[in-house]
This record gives structure tokens, C-alpha cells and sequence, in this order.
């Protein structure tokens, strides 16, 4: 795994925080990021966190910064289709897969870092929204992990009444008409940071992280990513559907939902929690969708929640 470039001075993160490339199975490549723990001690374990769509690795350099202080390791990764990670399309904007299921090839390319670097153990996980999806998919089909907290988790989507009986049929069809690369109904190659006032955000409260966010995409256009194509939208949402259906793995998990949420689906969220035997559920009252990136009191309970759940399992 050769270095990648890794922007040090955006993260606000911890010292010591490092990228390298990595080649997926199907031979695109992704980037993993690396802050190591900075407590005294051995370290109580690794930390995997899934970002969302259309994050990066750097977004999470205050989170690194909380955890390796309490002495974690923490991994991240630039998604493909994302961040640095290669694009598969001629418009770089859209935020495309081909199958859902290929991110696990990313998060192989993850574990085989870990693997690799020899990261201590228990590994824990932590998966925000599209993160949560995939985290979820990964926990169901794979035993190394000691313990799984969410924040907001894709275990569906939040669509308008209106345009359900639509958001079936219009990317299925696309993609068989081979228009799957297109942008899905009311998105666009703007990136959401960039074009949305602070005031009408449905990201966060809290103005300090969101200009903490847009600083990011504003210094970095490889950090930039638009609306989802069709065929993600198609793959996602059977995913979800997939996942809701299914049975819950059996290890200690956490999920954590902003009151005021509206990108994912809360109802699912609180299907999938009430389902899983020994899981929490928090809904935060006066939280939107990014509760890493929220006020200081959202991120700081979320990761004190986090911490407590890694250490009792």
C-alpha cells in the first residue's frame, strides 16, 4: 500500500494521522486513513468508522482526535466514488456504484490494513448514515467485530410521500435503459455544502462544523461530490429493504438518530433497533443528520456512548 495525500491541515485532528492507497478486488483504488492511539498503555482496540456518502476521511479528524486521545486506533477510508478514491463515471460529481454490495470489496481492502499493520484488538465499528448501511451489511457477514454503534443509519431512505410509488420503478428503469448514471430526481452536481445556506441545512445546528465542513470542500474540489446516479439510488434502496428483512447479528450495537432527521428513514431506524436483542436506541432532541459534526454536547454524548459500549464488550 503505497502513501496517499492527506490534508493535515483541515482535519483539526490528532498528530500522527497518515493515507495510504489501497486496490480494491476489482482493481479501483481506494484511500484508508490512520490516526494511531495516543494514550498511555495498550490501547484498548481499533476503532473501523464508515463515513457516510460523499464524505472523506479528513471530515473525521475531530472524532480521531476525541477517540485516540481515550487511546483508540482509528481507521477511516474514502469510499469509492468518493473523496480521493477512484470515480467511475465521466462526471465526477455523481456519487455512483455499480452494486451496493461492492463496497464490501472496500472494506476488505480495510480489514486487510488492519490485518497488515497488525492494528490491536477488539475491533469496534461505527457506521454513519450510508456508513451505517454498509456497517450493518458488514456485521451480518463477518465475525470480527466486537461491537457496532451507529449514527443516523441509511436503513432507508427518507423520501417524500409523493414520490415513493416513483423511487421503485424510475432508477430500475434507467438503469435497464442504461440512463443508471444519471443524477436521481431533485439532485444535481452541486455540491450541497457549497450551494445550501447555513440557515436551511439539514445537517447540523451548529454553524461552527458547518463551516468547519464547507472549509473542507472549499479547499479540497476531490472532496466535492454531487446528487446520487440512478443505479445507487436503485442499489440503495434495495439494500435497505434487504437489510430491514433480515436477521440481526448478535453482538452489543448503539443507534443514535437526531430528532429532527430528515435525509434517512427514522421509522426503519427504529424497526431495525427494536428487532436487535441487547441494542440501544437514543433519538437526541434538537439534532439533524449529522450528529458527528453537531454541537458540542450531540458529538460529545455520541462519543462517550460509543466509548462505553467498546469497553463493556
Amino acid at each position: 500500500m503505497e502513501p496517499a495525500p492527506f490534508h493535515a491541515d483541515l482535519p483539526e485532528g490528532p498528530e500522527g494521522g497518515a493515507a495510504v492507497w489501497a486496490t480494491t478486488e476489482d482493481d479501483l483504488r481506494i484511500r484508508i486513513g490512520h490516526w494511531p492511539g495516543a494514550g498511555e498503555g495498550a490501547a484498548p482496540g481499533t476503532i473501523f468508522l464508515f463515513p457516510g456518502r460523499s464524505e472523506y476521511i479528513e471530515k473525521y479528524g475531530k472524532a480521531a482526535r476525541v477517540f485516540t486521545a481515550l487511546g483508540w486506533h482509528l481507521l477511516a477510508v474514502d469510499w469509492r466514488g468518493q473523496g480521493l478514491a477512484d470515480r467511475m463515471l465521466d462526471d465526477p460529481m455523481v456519487g455512483h456504484v455499480a452494486r451496493f454490495s461492492d463496497y464490501q470489496r472496500d472494506v476488505a481492502e480495510l480489514i486487510a490494513f488492519a490485518e497488515a499493520r497488525d492494528l490491536p484488538r477488539p475491533w469496534m465499528l461505527i457506521g454513519h448514515s450510508m456508513g451505517g448501511c454498509i456497517a450493518l451489511r458488514t456485521v451480518s457477514e463477518r465475525d470480527c467485530f466486537a461491537a457496532v454503534a451507529f449514527s443516523a443509519p441509511m436503513w432507508g431512505i427518507n423520501i417524500a410521500p409523493a414520490l415513493r410509488p416513483l423511487s421503485r420503478t424510475v432508477p430500475w428503469i434507467a438503469e435497464r435503459l442504461g440512463f443508471g448514471g444519471r443524477y436521481a430526481p431533485t439532485t444535481g452536481g452541486e455540491s450541497y455544502l457549497l450551494s445550501q445556506p447555513f440557515d436551511d441545512n439539514v445537517l447540523t445546528t451548529d454553524r461552527a462544523m458547518w463551516e468547519y465542513m464547507k472549509r473542507h470542500v472549499s479547499d479540497v474540489p476531490r472532496f466535492r461530490l454531487g446528487g446520487p446516479s440512478l443505479t445507487w439510488l436503485a442499489e440503495a434502496l434495495a439494500e435497505t429493504r434487504m437489510l430491514v428483512a433480515a436477521p440481526r447479528p448478535k453482538m452489543p450495537a448503539h443507534v443514535s438518530v437526531g430528532a429532527l432527521e430528515k435525509i434517512v428513514d427514522a421509522e426503519a431506524i427504529a424497526t431495525v433497533a427494536a428487532a436487535w436483542p441487547g441494542a440501544t436506541r437514543e433519538v437526541i432532541p434538537g439534532a439533524e443528520h449529522e450528529l458527528m459534526m453537531e454541537r458540542e454536547e450531540v458529538r460529545a454524548g455520541f462519543f462517550a456512548r460509543a466509548d462505553a459500549l467498546f469497553r463493556a464488550a
